[in-house]
C-alpha cells in the first residue's frame, strides 16, 4: 500500500469515528430530551429540565383522576402541584396503570421522576423502590348498594359463595380479596372507576376499596353506602412513590408534605374532598 493510500485510509477511519461519536452524542441528547436521565441528581436535573413528569393512574376518585379532555384533578394531583411548585418548575402527567405501576417506575429509559395518587406505603414496594412520608391515611373497606348495608356488617358477611365481589386488577385490592375472600366469587373489572356503578346497578354485591375513595363514591351516588367506613379491614398511608436513587427528590417531597401538615393545607385537602384528617 502506497503511502498516500494509507493516508486516504486513516482519513477515511477518522471519518467513521467522527460520525459515530456524533450520533452517539446525538442519541444522548435525544433521551436527555425525552427521559429522565440518571446521572445528574435529580432535583437538579427536573430543574434544568423545567417539568415535573408525574405518573398517575388517572382512575381513583378522589384522589387522581382523568377527565375525558385529559385534565387531572383530585388529592394527589394537587399534591404533586405543591411538590412542583417548590421545585419551580410546571407539571406533566404521565398515564400509567395498576398491574403496569412497578414497571413503569422501573422502567429504562426513566418515563417519569414519581408517581402518585393512591399509591400505599408498602414493604414490598419499599424494597424496590422510594415511598415518601405519608400524606394521607388509608385502609381496605367496601361499597355496597344501600338497601343491603344490614347484610354486610363484618369480612365474613362478604366472604359467602353467593357474594359477588369486583375488584380492579393488579392492584392491592385484588391482592386483598384473593388473600381474605376464600368462598366469594371475585370479578376483576378491568376499570376501577366503573366498579362503583356497576355495584350500585346490581352486576355485583361489594368492591373492595380503600377509605379514601369510599366517601366519594357514596356522596355523589345515593344508591351506594359503606357500612364499613369507620371500621377499615386495614390500617396504612397513600405516599408517593419512586425509584431508587433519587435521594435527594425524596427529601424534597417529604420536606413539602411536612410543610403541608404544618400549615393547613393538608387538613384543607382533607376538608375539600371529604376525606377523614388523620394527623
Amino acid at each position: 500500500m502506497t503511502r498516500t493510500m494509507k493516508q486516504t485510509a486513516k482519513l477515511w477511519m477518522l471519518a467513521v469515528i467522527l460520525t459515530l461519536c456524533g450520533a452517539i452524542t446525538l442519541q444522548a441528547c435525544a433521551n436527555d430530551d425525552n427521559h429522565p436521565s440518571t446521572e445528574q441528581p435529580t432535583v437538579e436535573r427536573i430543574s434544568e429540565r423545567g417539568t415535573l413528569l408525574v405518573g398517575t393512574t388517572g382512575d381513583y376518585r378522589p384522589l387522581s383522576y382523568r377527565e375525558t379532555d385529559g385534565n387531572y384533578w383530585g388529592f394527589g394531583i394537587e399534591v404533586a402541584g405543591k411538590i412542583a411548585e417548590r421545585l419551580g418548575v410546571s407539571i406533566e402527567f404521565v398515564q400509567t396503570s395498576w398491574p403496569t405501576l412497578t414497571a413503569d417506575v422501573l422502567a429504562e429509559p426513566q418515563t417519569f421522576d414519581l408517581a402518585i395518587g393512591g399509591i400505599t406505603i408498602t414493604d414490598a414496594r419499599k424494597e424496590t423502590m422510594l415511598m415518601s412520608d405519608g400524606y394521607l391515611c388509608n385502609g381496605k373497606t367496601i361499597l355496597c348498594r344501600a338497601d343491603e348495608t344490614d347484610r354486610f356488617q363484618s369480612l365474613a358477611d362478604i366472604d359467602q359463595s353467593e357474594v359477588r365481589v369486583m375488584v380492579n386488577p393488579g392492584g392491592l385490592n385484588e391482592k386483598f380479596a384473593n388473600e381474605n375472600l376464600t368462598h366469594a366469587q371475585i370479578i376483576v373489572h378491568q376499570k376501577n372507576e366503573e366498579i362503583p356503578s356497576l355495584v350500585a346497578e346490581g352486576n355485583a354485591d361489594v368492591m373492595i376499596t380503600e377509605i379514601t375513595e369510599a366517601p366519594w363514591y357514596v356522596q355523589n351516588d345515593p344508591r351506594l353506602a359503606a357500612p364499613l367506613l369507620n371500621s377499615p379491614f386495614t390500617h396504612g398511608e397513600i405516599g408517593v412513590l419512586m425509584r431508587k436513587g433519587q435521594d435527594d427528590l425524596l427529601a424534597l417531597v417529604n420536606s413539602v408534605i411536612a410543610q403541608m401538615k404544618a400549615d393547613g393545607t393538608l387538613r384543607q385537602l382533607h376538608e375539600k374532598y371529604g376525606l377523614v384528617y388523620g394527623y
